[in-house]
């Protein structure tokens, strides 16, 4: 891995986030790529669904919509030790996302003036599931479990169609598509998902009809992250989400071997995968480099997990202290966080920019991947700073419900008047005045 020692500079956090490693994400170059497809999707529905995956996917699927048999199959197939470790994952997620719910509010701000703030759920959601390197089953309990919990009535799944298995996606992803009952899936990946989701289609092969949703979420690559910004004035979207990143506060208390594993975990997931060391040990960051060279060469992955060690995006941070670590890790704002240092809890109490804490030494990011009961569709790229992960608030809408008495609006007839008239529309005030003219 890169070195990159910040011991004699002093930056700003503004700096530092710049000069820190990073995966690069040019939304702007892939959306000129993108734009034809949703166009193209908008335009032609099913058709265009169906030309867009013949030459990105290689295959032509029988149906676009997963029958409903498909599903059934694929769980009485699955593995029961995969299908243990999802219905635990479906679980404590479940149980963690119930604690995000928030509750409904009712103020009296004025004798007889109330305002109710009330949290209402979309109808209708569209979420994604990548396909690529990897299979995440796991990506389709995190998108379901939150819109459930939320309340929402109707939810679409997409993930790409896959050659291998005669144009469905891969049967894990049904398998557990099914056991949360969902039936609607579709055989459909990339920008035309997105597009899909956003416009709905009918596919004239088999007379299907795919209704547009109210918001789209889940993680994908670089175009369906541009696809989901140029939709995003027509749907709601979670994120522009970039390739994953871990980062790793650790100090001398660290166990090396758990700080190389955990590295190496995420830089499994992509070549461009970023995973960073912050540490103010140069003892231990040999002591990782040393576990990382016998690590690395005994994975299954072990040429795209040294492709993503030793690439731009990752490096071992040098730092003056454990406080100098703290600042660096608030300026990269991760995606992943993991603090491993002798006071892990007080410490996690000084991060403000992070998609997900995972506090101590046997709190690592895999962990968070599937069953800690958090969510793992989590802001990338710095987006930490100002966006949250994937939760029950990306399908509810925050609503005010104002109800006022008659006697309430007379007291604050006279300051509304008098606020509308200074900004030159007496209308406004008149609104008010008119329920009292009848009555002098």
């Amino acid at each position: 891995m890169n070195i990159l020692d910040l011991r004699a500079l002093s930056l700003s956090a503004g700096e530092l986030s710049a000069k820190l490693p990073r995966a690069s994400l040019d939304i702007d170059g892939a959306l000129e790529k993108v734009m034809p497809i949703i166009e193209d999707v908008r335009a032609h529905g099913g058709q265009a669904v169906r030309r867009w995956t013949a030459k990105f996917d290689g295959v032509d699927p029988a149906h676009i919509r997963v029958p409903r048999s498909a599903l059934q199959d694929a769980l009485a197939g699955l593995d029961p030790k995969v299908r243990a470790g999802l219905e635990i994952s479906i679980r404590n997620n479940q149980i963690g996302h119930e604690a995000q719910l928030p509750m409904e509010r009712l103020v009296e701000v004025v004798p007889g003036g109330f305002v109710r703030q009330r949290w209402i759920p979309v109808q209708r959601v569209g979420l994604y599931v990548p396909g690529g390197l990897a299979v995440y089953p796991s990506s389709v309990v995190m998108n379901v479990v939150a819109a459930k919990v939320a309340g929402v009535d109707s939810i679409a799944i997409a993930s790409p169609a896959q050659k291998e298995f005669g144009g469905l996606p891969h049967p894990t992803i049904l398998a557990a598509c099914e056991l949360l009952g969902i039936d609607e899936v579709y055989a459909m990946g990339g920008a035309q998902a997105i597009a899909a989701f956003a416009y709905g289609f009918t596919d004239e092969a088999d007379g299907s009809v795919l209704e547009p949703v109210d918001v789209v979420t889940g993680p994908g690559n670089i175009f369906v992250a541009a696809a989901k910004r140029a939709v995003k004035s027509v749907v709601g979207i979670d994120a522009e989400a970039g390739t994953t990143e871990i980062a790793i506060i650790a100090d001398e208390a660290a166990n090396p071997r758990f700080v190389a594993r955990d590295l190496i975990s995420q830089a499994e997931h992509d070549p461009a995968a970023a995973s960073v060391l912050i540490t103010d040990s140069v003892a231990h960051a040999r002591a990782v480099q040393a576990e990382l060279e016998c690590m690395v060469a005994q994975t299954k992955h072990a040429q795209r997990i040294e492709m993503a060690l030793g690439g731009p995006q990752s490096a071992i941070v040098l730092t003056k202290d454990l406080a100098h670590s703290i600042f660096v890790a608030n300026a990269f704002g991760a995606e992943h966080l993991e603090i491993q240092t002798e006071n892990a809890h007080d410490d996690s109490k000084q991060i403000r920019n992070a998609g997900a804490i995972f506090v101590g030494s046997y709190s690592p990011v895999p962990l968070g991947d599937y069953i800690a009961g958090s969510n793992h569709v989590l802001p990338t790229g710095g987006t930490a700073r100002f966006a949250s992960g994937l939760n029950v608030h990306a399908f509810l809408k925050s609503v005010q419900q104002i109800e006022y008495s008659e006697q309430a609006l007379l007291s604050l007839t006279d300051p509304l008047v008098a606020l509308a008239n200074s900004e030159d529309l007496p209308a406004h005030g008149e609104a008010a005045i008119e329920r009292f003219i009848a009555k002098e």
